[in-house]
């Protein structure tokens, strides 16, 4: 195979992921600006101000292996084994879902919910590579988060990217839902539950393929799980917690009555950045 220039690589490979996976022209250039800071550990300053570069042979080789993956659809994400969120840079392995900007949405709104004094206790449901509760605990060194998840592997790469981060002050439990916790109790219960109906043609496209069905999954209408932890988590929140919820494009009317049918007050649902209803939540006031 001819040498190869950065731009050539930029110019001919981006046109092929374009086409292959049904990209945006922009979406295909970042991604194969990825590839090739992967491939040549340097910047993307550098590709852009070096465009006449030839790559070397180890470096093609590299480049050349990782973008035949992605052209087969694998994610971007399992390929570089990681993915930025809420400005940290996450492990990523097909044992979680891969971690997505519309959930900071999710983040945003636990943080806007815990006491400036700190000294509350957040619970993760799901937790997965740890997105939500490491970036939860992250900015608020002065709380406690509990992080669960029902998969071992996935609490193994949440606990790795804790360690990575030097993140202090979360706790990580094996637990379906809340079957592990006990009495414990919480002012804020966050959760990315699965929530896609079984049926869903979407699970046959993009990066869902090769991301833990369990995740994903949820019943005929993905809103199984849901309904789940919002009949338990009164049980673990204390009295005026919030219980915050991630569901899907189409689901916030059905989450904001399920969240009323079992006495939560000041029930909501928020906008992500596509201007989609993608969180609900609500207070749990009853007497315990």
């Amino acid at each position: 195979m001819a040498a190869r220039s950065i731009q050539d690589v930029m110019s001919r490979d981006g046109a092929s992921l374009k086409a292959a996976l049904e990209q945006s022209a922009a979406e295909a250039r970042i991604e194969v600006q990825m590839l090739l800071q992967r491939s040549l550990h340097v910047s993307r300053a550098y590709l852009l101000a070096h465009p006449e570069q030839i790559l070397e042979a180890s470096q093609q080789a590299a480049y050349d292996t990782m973008l035949q993956r992605r052209l087969r659809g694998e994610p971007i994400a399992h390929i570089l084994g990681e993915r930025e969120f809420f400005g940290l840079n996450f492990k990523v392995t097909s044992a979680a879902l891969i971690p997505r900007p519309e959930t900071e949405l999710l983040v945003e709104l636990a943080l806007q919910r815990i006491p400036q004094h700190g000294g509350c206790r957040v619970l993760d449901l799901g937790t997965g590579t740890g997105a939500i509760g490491l970036s939860i605990a992250h900015d608020r060194p002065d709380v406690e988060v509990v992080a669960v998840d029902a998969s071992q592997g996935a609490l193994e790469v949440a606990r790795e990217n804790a360690q990575r981060m030097t993140i202090s002050n979360t706790s990580f439990v094996q637990s379906d839902w809340f079957e592990a916790l006990g009495a414990q109790h919480f002012k804020i219960i966050v959760s990315n539950p699965p929530y896609i109906a079984v049926a869903d043609p979407h699970l046959a496209q993009g990066d869902v393929r090769f991301e833990p069905v369990s995740a994903l999954v949820s019943g005929v209408d993905g809103l199984e799980d849901i309904r789940q932890i919002v009949a338990r988590a009164g049980e673990f929140l204390e009295r005026g917690g919030w219980l915050l919820l991630e569901h899907g494009y189409d689901q916030a009317q059905s989450v904001r009555e399920i969240l009323l049918l079992n006495g939560y007050e000041d029930v909501f649902s928020a906008k992500d950045i596509a201007g989609i209803e993608r969180v609900s939540g609500g207070i749990f006031s009853k007497i315990q």
